[in-house]
């Protein structure tokens, strides 16, 4: 997993919207979070949860982008469902985590699985990493990056 002060190479991926590049971000800074699935609950939380503060990010001339495993249709119709604000990326064949590290194993009920590790990552406009936060918590998470941004 990237740490802070790691310089994330360049990476396209396809959003609902448009495709989303790494290098052409005129932002100051990006937020990319990883998130297991769309339309269930604690990932819906989270996407609500950056979408709700959506305007605070880009008045920090912030761009906030979402990524999953999930398509593009089923990005769509999640961003649809719940009038989600942030961008939402579709990583079909999990190359982008694969280059965050995000894709792990994982258990649950004692089985072993392999999924998405709920992390974020916060980079400025030259691709560094200004702060990680794997394994996150959803409650008051998207505040709590917001509130990092504006420590810079």
């Amino acid at each position: 997993m990237f740490q802070e002060a790691d310089i994330v190479p360049e990476f396209k991926i396809q959003t609902d919207k448009q495709e989303f590049s790494l290098n052409k971000s005129n932002q100051n800074f990006t937020v990319v979070f990883f998130f297991p699935r769309a339309n269930t609950s604690g990932c819906t939380k989270e996407a609500n949860e950056f979408s709700e503060i959506i305007n605070d990010f880009e008045r920090m001339n912030t761009r906030v982008i979402g990524i999953s495993k999930d398509t593009i249709e089923q990005q769509k119709k999640f961003r649809e469902k719940h009038d989600l604000k942030c961008e939402l990326g579709s990583d079909v064949d999990g190359s982008i985590c694969d280059l965050f590290s995000v894709w792990v194993e994982k258990s649950m009920y004692g089985k072993k699985y392999m999924g998405i590790q709920r992390s974020t990552f916060l980079i400025d406009k030259d691709r560094k990493i200004l702060k990680t936060w794997p394994k996150v918590k959803v409650p008051n998470h998207a505040k709590e990056v917001l509130g990092v941004i504006s420590d810079f």
